[in-house]
């Protein structure tokens, strides 16, 4: 019989992690950053405490109690273990075989910090190269070190009584084992990339101890995997051959996107597998209907085209397809896409995987956006990136003279460049993303709206506050929306309900499993008295197979 235990994605969406045991053989899928949970108790200038080690994540309930599986360098005092002994879900766990990850998106790769080294990471060569240039150009958070993390040692720092974890000064490398092709295919700029990369050996900087690529063909079970269309390239499900028959693992998908052949091979090969159990993501269970990246294109170009003045494009990161739309758009209206360095340190490196990526240095389109920073010295990833990309580089005085020529790349976070830029009244701010989720993020969407009222900006696609009666009629709420004229500007990464069920249906295991979903009973509504039955898991909670 083989055990499914639920330590994360019930309920919610993301943060997935899922033990699968088939007798003394044990795989995690995923081990995500639990977003929802961790902003419960957590804000910018409130995090976990890194000197704290796992105390802090073990004691807020965002790290399942599991002893023996996360790093000894990181390790809470003994006393501390005991206290969490008295836990429901706390067992140990030693002898883990891998953890096999869907794609890229930190609420299923964020977690992988804190686990041993020795425990080895299975993914897409994709994923493994999208996975380290975010942590390169991203912040050296402790809680996100996927690809590398910088060791610890228990000791008292100088002239304090309290003890910490304080970081060394050398990084280690993952162990990160590659399905879908053989690590000796690797170019000689992709190992480089991989096995030191940004890495250089001067003074005050941090030595890398390197850990190259292997294949996957040493992990203890039998794995297919399988290529997706998701919102970040590299994406891909997982299949597991158990003693119990083949368990699929579907990670976020959809059939909307650029790639959705790549989905339905899965549906077809997954469903020759006769599988015992589906595990299968439900975000968008609730919408009935799908915008296609065509459609972004045609509303986008729609609303930019007779633009005058500036425009900014704001849509998710590492959402490659949604650059390569927005860079057509561009080209067609005779701008230019301006970038950042983190965007351009990006395409870099899926070049060295993904020929037909974007090239920042040969495509005239293309152009790097400069930002102020506060450093002497800007990171060395950014400062090779701006110094291949030289004559590619524009900054605020450039954007602000002509600013009818350009589209800029900006989120909400890049606002604060705009008293440099100086915009021209009525320019564009083109929104193409997803609606605020929690109140956190409709508190930022306030801020953005008075950003741009402050600067007079049109705005087109961004969504509007509206007061509506709640069901009952008791009371007004206020609800999210995008102007209905201004709608299909944003092509989720999600599958919606009736594709999902789609999924299942075309997979037709014996057990169906929500995950990563505030709505699981979705499945059970629309599959009930089906040949699929469907089980909730709950959380920390395990389903026999």
């Amino acid at each position: 019989m083989v055990k499914l235990t639920f330590y994360g994605g019930v309920n919610e969406i993301g943060g997935n992690k899922i033990l699968l045991e088939d007798g003394e053989r044990r795989l995690f899928l995923d081990f995500g950053f639990p977003y929802k949970r961790h902003k419960q108790f957590y804000e910018e200038y409130l995090k976990p405490r890194p000197g704290a080690g796992l105390l802090d994540p073990l004691a807020m309930g965002l790290l399942p109690p599991l002893e023996g599986l996360y790093r000894d360098d990181l390790m809470t005092p003994i006393q501390w273990w005991r206290e969490f002994h008295k836990k429901e879900n706390y067992r140990k766990l030693d002898n883990v075989d891998g953890v096999l990850l869907s794609h890229a998106h930190l609420d299923h790769s964020g977690y992988i910090a804190f686990l041993k080294d020795d425990i080895p990471v299975y993914s897409t060569a994709v994923t493994a190269f999208i996975a380290k240039a975010m942590q390169d150009s991203g912040k050296a958070d402790f809680d996100q070190q996927v690809c590398y993390f910088t060791p610890t040692e228990r000791k008292k720092p100088e002239g304090w009584q309290q003890e910490a974890c304080l970081g060394g000064t050398s990084a280690k490398q993952r162990h990160f084992c590659i399905a879908d092709l053989k690590p000796e295919a690797l170019s000689p700029e992709a190992e480089q990339f991989w096995n030191w990369g940004f890495w250089e050996k001067r003074p005050k900087q941090k030595e890398l101890v390197s850990c190259p690529m292997k294949g996957h063909s040493g992990c203890s079970f039998n794995l297919k995997c399988f290529p997706l269309d998701h919102s970040i390239p590299g994406a891909c499900a997982w299949g597991i051959e158990t003693s119990s028959g083949w368990i699929i693992y579907s990670g976020d998908l959809r059939l909307h996107g650029k790639r959705e052949q790549f989905t339905r091979a899965f549906i077809e090969e997954a469903g020759k597998l006769h599988p015992g159990a589906l595990i299968l993501e439900g975000t968008n269970v609730k919408r009935t209907e799908n915008v296609f990246e065509h459609d972004v294109y045609e509303n986008g170009l729609r609303a930019i085209k007779g633009a005058r003045g500036l425009v900014i494009a704001d849509f998710p990161p590492r959402d490659v397809d949604r650059l390569r739309t927005f860079l057509d758009i561009a080209k067609e209206v005779g701008r230019k896409l301006a970038i950042l360095p983190k965007d351009a340190y990006l395409l870099k490196t899926m070049r060295l995987l993904e020929p037909k990526t974007p090239d920042v240095v040969h495509e005239e389109s293309l152009v790097i956006y400069q930002d102020t920073i506060a450093s002497k010295s800007p990171k060395v990833w950014m400062r090779n990136i701006c110094q291949e990309c030289d004559s590619k580089i524009v900054l605020a005085e450039n954007v602000s003279s002509a600013q009818d020529k350009f589209i800029l790349c900006f989120s909400f976070w890049d606002l604060n460049e705009l008293p440099s830029i100086r915009p021209n009244p009525d320019s564009l701010y083109v929104f193409s993303s997803s609606e605020p989720h929690d109140e956190e993020q409709e508190i930022d969407f306030r801020r953005l709206h008075r950003w741009l009222d402050h600067f007079k900006f049109k705005k087109f696609g961004l969504p509007v506050e509206v007061k509506t009666r709640s069901e009952d009629g008791k009371f007004e709420k206020i609800e999210w929306e995008i102007p209905e004229k201004e709608r299909g500007l944003h092509a989720s990464g999600h599958a919606c309900g009736p594709d999902l069920l789609e999924v299942a249906r075309g997979i037709k295991p014996q057990v169906l499993i929500p995950v990563h979903s505030e709505h699981p009973d979705f499945y059970t509504e629309q599959l009930g008295g089906s040949e699929i039955e469907v089980t909730l898991p709950a959380v920390g909670g395990t389903i026999e197979v």
